[in-house]
């Protein structure tokens, strides 16, 4: 069975009237990859500061490694590595003192784990250089370095490929595998490269306004993206009163003066089809088709209007 890494209930973060997190309920399982998925503002690096301990929320609760009082979530947090909205490092130090910093900071006492990590990242040749003469991709892999000093079991990287060159991208995902594959690291990843996530993750969230939209496994999400059905009609009034009343609106969307999309399988096809044939609905067109991940994210979130 595998183990809960990280159990929320209601969590909440709200900003005078404004709520940045909004009852928000994830769990986590260890050795997974999950890909964090929102816009802009749409709270993901709130419930990440939290979850490190950068902030506090207003309301709800966790449980961490399966503690969940002040002082077991401090003893947790010692097995989480993380790199929050950019790499927290040094500039006027070299590479290998901010990782030695980072390893006494949160009291590994094996002076090998900096050599480990730096060899993991591919760093181990530039560990003389100043921090701050680095390029973009290898500054995001110090702090991947720095993160991983303390031996996590959970790595937390807020929009860790943003910058990055496709080159970089492509390392840091190999990277990321590795550390799933072969140290069982479980990994929460923010980024809106979304098509990146999709070659990454094992299960995504996607969070909007604050609040969980949606959870799906990579399979579920795959399946999710591949189907939906194109109804053409010149009668798109007609048609969305006779979905309103076949099933949720979550479940279709307006494209255009005569296109809906219906995000149904082929075994719910018939009877929809049938429904609005009844109902006097002339169906210029009627077949399955695929949608990219970018399309269902607008779909979920709301991106379009319906």
């Amino acid at each position: 069975m595998e183990k809960t890494i990280l159990q929320t209930n209601a969590l909440t973060k709200q900003y005078g009237k404004i709520k940045a997190l909004d009852n928000v309920n994830i769990e986590l399982k260890e050795k997974h990859i999950y890909g964090f998925i929102g816009r802009n503002g749409a709270g993901k690096s709130t419930f990440m500061k939290i979850l490190t301990g950068l902030s506090y929320q207003t309301s709800g609760e966790f449980s961490l490694m399966g503690e969940d009082s002040e002082k077991g979530l401090r003893e947790a947090r010692k097995s989480v590595g993380s790199m929050i909205e950019h790499p927290a490092i040094y500039p006027w130090y070299s590479v290998r003192r901010n990782v030695e910093l980072k390893r006494q900071l949160v009291g590994n006492p094996d002076p090998k784990a900096t050599d480990d990590v730096l060899e993991l990242v591919d760093l181990k040749k530039s560990e003389k250089r100043r921090a701050g003469t680095l390029s973009m991709g290898m500054k995001q892999r110090l702090g991947i370095a720095m993160a991983l000093v303390g031996n996590p079991k959970l790595l937390v990287l807020d929009e860790p490929i943003n910058g990055l060159d496709p080159q970089n991208i492509v390392s840091l995902r190999k990277l990321l595998k590795k550390l799933n594959e072969e140290k069982d690291i479980t990994i929460f990843i923010s980024s809106h490269i979304l098509n990146e996530l999709y070659l990454l993750a094992t299960d995504y969230i996607i969070i909007n306004n604050g609040r969980i939209v949606d959870t799906s496994t990579h399979e579920e999400l795959e399946e999710k993206c591949k189907k939906f059905i194109c109804l053409k009609t010149d009668s798109v009034p007609t048609a969305v009163t006779v979905l309103d009343t076949l099933m949720d609106t979550d479940s279709y969307k307006v494209i255009s003066d005569d296109t809906i999309r219906i995000f149904k399988n082929s075994s719910e096809s018939e009877p929809i089809a049938k429904a609005l044939m009844e109902n006097g609905v002339m169906i210029k067109e009627f077949s399955f088709k695929e949608q990219s991940l970018e399309d269902y994210f607008m779909h979920i979130t709301g991106g379009e209007q319906k």
